[in-house]
């Protein structure tokens, strides 16, 4: 078969494969790329070794069998017979469910994770979308930390089981998304500097030197984003792609990256004949993204939009710090705006950042079904001390007006697993990894990070210890007892209001009208001939409506419909969605 690897600093370049070695020979058509041939099949380890140096796993590798500092493997994806035809899914409609392998279930693998899926279709899910699966060190972990851009992470499974995950969401029904990490690698693992010019210096990131996507060499490296990008959406029928924090991926090119991303994706969906997609997680409120490239945007098809769940969030706990400063002041108010703006910092002031902040959305060039919106997330529970949920805090009913906000939301809905049925797990920040400088080093600056905010040494979890992550798994006993059988019974019948209510499908944020008291702690909001209201105070409220004929669509305390003097007496921590009578 052949070999090729791009080394532009090499003078030399061997292939050791299986038990053979080969120097391999300068591409004469593509400075910088080495290739050659050698007997080889599914399963074959190779390397390769640049001048005098060790042998190295391959940068486009598309197996890591011993972890991400162990040789490569050959992976015949033409072996794999896919069982179940599929015409693909899009975004529009949407109902997202984020899931991370290792602690779905108590065994973290994708075989265990797809004998779960049942669930999620009885749910009401459309897509379930995968935390990164990329080899990272040890065993268990984020997966943010990944490199082998091409791989599947051994302990979960390797390259075929996620194929038999895909297939087994795709009887089902569902699709599958997967977060995919662009703007850094992991530290331990990661050899690419070796080979090329995959980071610069030109710019900086949270994690040091930013990829390379606009210093010399360039090319080749957004060559080697794209390829792999393309590759999980191509090789293992996945549906669309989750872009983790493209605020940090740095390119002054008149193309961004992502708009030559975008297009390549949506080449791919011509040519494969099923729809692709593309969401970003972003912090620059920038609608360019999400906006059409034939308009002057960059063409993604999604974007998690934080600013709904700041303003949720503040409005659900009170809590002020960081970021939320700045929600925090009229939270209800926040919530207003992003229900019929999209965003809140749309060129405002922002404390928290000490300058003005973000840009208006074009509502009549973008639908809101671009904008993913959810009461909690992997970082919004992870990254707290003590990874606590929402559930940890709130009452029943409020955890059933926040699914209640963010269901009849006109955004593409999106759950954190275990927030269906209000799990009593807390989701903790835990790592693997294997070198012991480097465990040590996460570890301190965990505990000093939250010790800066007054936390005890002692209350932060060791990342390390292998009970933080069991700690992190869903207990699968709970949805069938009380109150999570309620609150799973809620999210059910919310995700089938949602798909059985036209209005609720409506993607135009202009036709969003909302009311609120602050003080009085009740919000409600019009989508066409539906009323959605909720009461985040313990006592009951008294909501004009102005609806003299209205009927009950659901409700999560027994109410009455509005009577003639269009008032909705709703109970205390409740929620009603009402259509017309």
């Amino acid at each position: 078969m052949q070999f090729e690897v791009w080394a532009p600093q090499a003078d030399r370049v061997t292939l050791h494969c299986a038990d053979t070695t080969r120097a391999l020979d300068r591409d004469t058509r593509r400075p910088g790329w080495w290739t050659g041939e050698a007997e080889a099949a599914d399963g074959t380890r190779y390397g390769y070794a640049l001048d005098d140096g060790p042998v190295l796993p391959d940068p486009r590798s598309r197996r890591q069998p011993d972890g991400p500092d162990g040789l490569s493997a050959v992976v015949d994806h033409e072996r794999y017979a896919w069982r179940v035809p599929w015409a693909g899914r899009g975004l529009p409609g949407a109902v997202l469910y984020e899931l991370h392998v290792g602690t779905y279930t108590r065994e973290g693998t994708l075989d265990a994770a797809a004998e779960r899926l049942e669930h999620l279709v009885e749910l009401g899910i459309t897509h379930v979308e995968l935390m990164p699966l990329c080899p990272f060190p040890g065993t268990h972990g984020w997966g943010y930390e990944g490199v082998s851009l091409w791989a599947v992470h051994e302990p979960y499974g390797g390259p075929e089981a996620l194929k038999r995950f895909v297939d087994r969401a795709h009887e089902l029904g569902l699709g599958v998304v997967l977060d995919v990490v662009h703007n850094h690698l992991g530290p331990s693992g990661n050899y690419l500097p070796m080979f090329g010019p995959y980071f610069t210096d030109r710019h900086h990131t949270p994690w040091g030197m930013a990829v390379n996507l606009d210093a010399p060499g360039s090319d080749e490296v957004r060559g080697y984003f794209l390829g792999s990008a393309l590759a999980w959406l191509r090789d293992y029928r996945l549906d669309g792609l989750r872009l983790d924090a493209v605020h940090a991926l740095k390119d002054t090119r008149a193309c961004h990256f992502l708009e030559e991303l975008s297009t390549a994706v949506d080449a791919l969906a011509e040519e494969v004949e099923r729809p692709l997609f593309l969401i970003a997680e972003s912090d620059l409120n920038d609608p360019r993204l999400i906006t059409r490239r034939t308009q002057g945007g960059y063409g993604l098809h999604a974007q998690w939009n934080d600013d709904f769940h700041h303003a949720l969030h503040t409005a659900l706990t009170g809590e002020s710090q960081g970021y939320y400063e700045d929600f925090a002041r009229a939270p209800f108010e926040a919530l207003e705006k992003t229900l019929t703006g999209g965003y809140f910092h749309d060129g405002t002031y922002s404390t928290f950042r000490g300058r003005g902040h973000g840009r208006p959305l074009d509502r009549t060039r973008v639908s809101a079904h671009r904008l993913l919106g959810y009461t909690q997330t992997h970082d919004q529970i992870g990254n707290r001390a003590q990874g606590d949920r929402l559930a940890a805090h709130l009452s029943p009913g409020l955890l059933a007006c926040a699914a209640t906000l963010m269901l009849t939301a006109p955004f593409t809905p999106m759950l954190f697993m275990g927030e269906e049925w209000a799990a009593g797990t807390p989701w903790q920040f835990f790592t693997d990894h294997t070198d012991p400088e480097l465990a040590e080093a996460v570890r301190r600056g965990r505990r000093r990070e939250f010790a800066e905010h007054g936390w005890a040494e002692e209350e932060i979890p060791d990342p390390q210890d292998p009970a933080t992550r069991d700690r992190s798994c869903l207990d699968w006993s709970e949805p069938a007892r009380e109150p999570h059988a309620r609150v799973l019974a809620w999210y059910r019948e919310l995700i089938a209001l949602r798909r059985a209510q036209p209005d609720l499908s409506d993607p135009d944020l202009a036709e969003v009208r909302v009311a609120h008291d602050e003080a009085a702690r009740w919000f409600a909001f019009r989508r066409g001939d539906v009323r959605v209201a909720v009461n985040l105070g313990p006592e009951p409220a008294a909501i004009q409506l102005g609806l003299h004929r209205a009927r009950v669509l659901a409700a999560w305390e027994p109410v009455e419909a509005p009577g003639r003097d269009g008032v909705l007496r709703l109970p205390g921590e409740s929620c009603v969605v009402l259509g017309q009578g």
